[in-house]
């Protein structure tokens, strides 16, 4: 069931990039496994898929000594800067860096490591109370400091919208966020890459992210099926 559920998700990202007159293969999934098992991931990992999001660290060391080496984990939830180490030691993206307190206490952890590690910018581009990320206003202040850092390297932006029952009302800000990192591309403030990554997309709008420029989808539900209520 996993398997199929991934090969459709490729098919929708594929037919959603040629609306847009763009390659599918500049789009990478990343399957949400937060709360599933292990068992759920290496199913996924057997199906082709690399790239999983995980929402808690506690979850992240679990799955780390049972998945294969090459699945690369992308942080996705709200990080506590008192679990950086353990982000560093275990994660190979972190994609909601919002402070620069968490990148200053992440890089330290990661030179100690002798570790580079690729991030991206949170940003909270809806102004949703609910939701973490910096200001979009402040992000380019951000991100001259986080370029400051010499063992983290930031690659882009990540968004999540205001809950909505329509998906088409997302995609404002995923215009939005699209056009903030082209003005921050323009400024030289992704050094370390010629195409910033855009994080944006869940499983019911990632079509809409996708024709308004993300390079990330972050899908859960649509792959692996309803969430557990307790963490696996």
């Amino acid at each position: 069931m996993i398997a199929e559920n991934i090969q459709k998700i490729q098919t929708s990202i594929a037919q959603a990039a040629q609306r847009a007159g763009r390659n599918p293969s500049d789009i990478k999934l990343v399957a949400v496994s937060k709360r599933f098992p292990a068992s759920a991931v290496l199913e996924a990992y057997s199906a082709g898929q690399l790239f999983f999001g995980e929402n808690y660290i506690q979850e992240v060391q679990h799955k780390k000594e049972c998945i294969p080496t090459k699945a690369f984990i992308h942080f996705i939830g709200h990080l506590q800067t008192n679990k950086a180490k353990i982000a560093a030691e275990t994660c190979n993206m972190i994609e909601t860096i919002d402070r620069i307190k968490l990148g200053r206490t992440l890089n330290k952890h990661l030179i100690k490591l002798n570790k580079k590690m690729d991030i991206l910018v949170q940003v909270n581009i809806g102004e949703d109370p609910a939701k973490s990320g910096i200001n979009a206003n402040d992000t380019e202040h951000l991100l001259v400091q986080l370029n400051e850092l010499n063992n983290i390297r930031v690659c882009g932006l990540m968004t999540m919208p205001p809950f909505v029952n329509d998906p088409e009302l997302s995609r404002p800000y995923f215009y939005k966020l699209n056009t903030l990192c082209l003005k921050m591309k323009g400024k030289g403030l992704f050094p370390g890459t010629d195409k910033p990554e855009l994080s944006m997309g869940m499983s019911s709008d990632f079509h809409i992210a996708i024709e308004e420029g993300a390079t990330i989808v972050r899908i859960g539900t649509a792959i692996f099926g309803s969430r557990p209520t307790t963490i696996a």
